[in-house]
């Protein structure tokens, strides 16, 4: 045998000793052979000793070492909850609470407010459907203004079917309003007006004639003049119109704006002496021809005792005349536009200027 062959000779397995505990009597080898050689690889049973060897080896070593001391756990932070589903955009959110602060009541001072309210009770978490329902039944809300649309659609409905219906719907309230005329032409617009400023009112009217100004007054002046004498001769002859009871006068009249242009319109003066108030309005001037106002000019005879405030005939009946419809709807043949609708306009004018004096006399007071 040469000297490779020893070198690579595989040394014998110790011998088993079958008397007692197998792996007790088997001494840990002091140095492990090596295996890695060219020559073929060892029997089964070699390898089953081998590993034997090294389980005992380890458990000698784990036997010396001693064992390790118990690590000191350090509490643990509790972890942020993130939600799967995020919170919607500007919903207000409420601190957990632990159940010993289950009991205190929150304080209104640490409850958030957020843009759209400032109301506390409108801020709680889920109270979505109770703040629609707070918002529909308060003042201006949702179920308010349902009712009046219905109230105005019925309204609507029955003044569409029987149109004398719309007076006594907005008829009664705390205002009176009393109209220097018993003509409907003058009544009627008058009484829109402010049933339709202050949305229920009383307007009537009562005969009313003015015995010191010309038929067909001629200049502001004159129309001015001609209403203050229909105030006061109604307060004269009707014991039941108090000083505080509002009296609005008409007046038609003319005048020449520039040489041979002549305009209609219509002075409204209100007069409600308790109060110190006396608002006069006038309405959308109507083109008159000037052949119109000499005519009526012409027809006025000599003697006339109101020649100086203006004409003793209408210009009114002189284009009734000459248009051949009836006295009252000229305008409209003329421009287009009713006389109704001129006083409408004007008249609702002064309603609204009535209704602000009467907002500012009660904020004196």
């Amino acid at each position: 045998m040469n000297n490779t062959e020893k070198k690579n000779k595989i040394p014998a397995a110790p011998v088993l000793v079958t008397s007692g505990n197998l792996l007790s009597n088997v001494a840990p080898p002091t140095q492990l052979p090596n295996f890695v050689t060219s020559a073929p690889a060892p029997s089964t049973q070699n390898a089953e000793a081998s590993s034997t060897a090294d389980k005992q080896t380890a458990q000698a070593k784990d036997a010396e070492q001693p064992a390790p001391e118990p690590m000191e756990q350090s509490p643990r932070t509790p972890e942020n909850f993130s939600p799967a589903i995020p919170l919607c955009k500007g919903e207000p959110t409420m601190p957990l609470r632990s159940p010993e602060d289950s009991q205190e009541t929150l304080s209104t001072a640490s409850l958030p407010v957020t843009p759209e309210t400032d109301r506390i009770g409108d801020i709680m978490p889920g109270s979505g459907l109770l703040t629609w329902v707070k918002g529909a039944v308060s003042t201006g809300g949702i179920l308010q203004r349902v009712a009046e649309k219905a109230k105005s659609s019925v309204d609507s409905m029955i003044t569409t079917l029987d149109p004398q219906m719309k007076e006594y719907l907005r008829s009664g309230g705390d205002l009176l309003v009393v109209v220097a005329s018993d003509k409907d032409v003058k009544i009627s617009p008058v009484r829109e007006a402010f049933q339709t400023v202050f949305g229920k009112a009383t307007v009537i009217g009562y005969e009313a004639q003015s015995d010191v100004t010309a038929a067909q007054p001629v200049s502001y002046a004159a129309a001015y003049a001609a209403a203050k004498q229909r105030v006061a001769y109604l307060r004269s002859v009707r014991a039941d119109l108090h000083n505080n009871v509002p009296v609005v006068a008409i007046e038609s009249y003319i005048q020449e704006a520039v040489t041979d242009r002549w305009f209609e319109q219509s002075l409204l003066l209100l007069s409600q002496p308790s109060l110190g108030i006396e608002l006069q309005l006038v309405s959308q001037a109507t083109p008159l021809p000037a052949a119109a106002a000499a005519a009526a000019r012409a027809a006025t005879p000599s003697d006339y005792a109101h020649a100086q405030t203006g004409y003793g005939v209408t210009v009114g009946s002189v284009m009734a005349d000459s248009l051949q419809v009836p006295h009252t709807q000229w305008q409209e043949a003329t421009c287009g536009v009713s006389r109704r609708e001129l006083l409408l306009l004007a008249a609702r004018s002064i309603a609204g200027s009535y209704k602000n004096l009467l907002a500012v006399s009660a904020a004196e007071t």
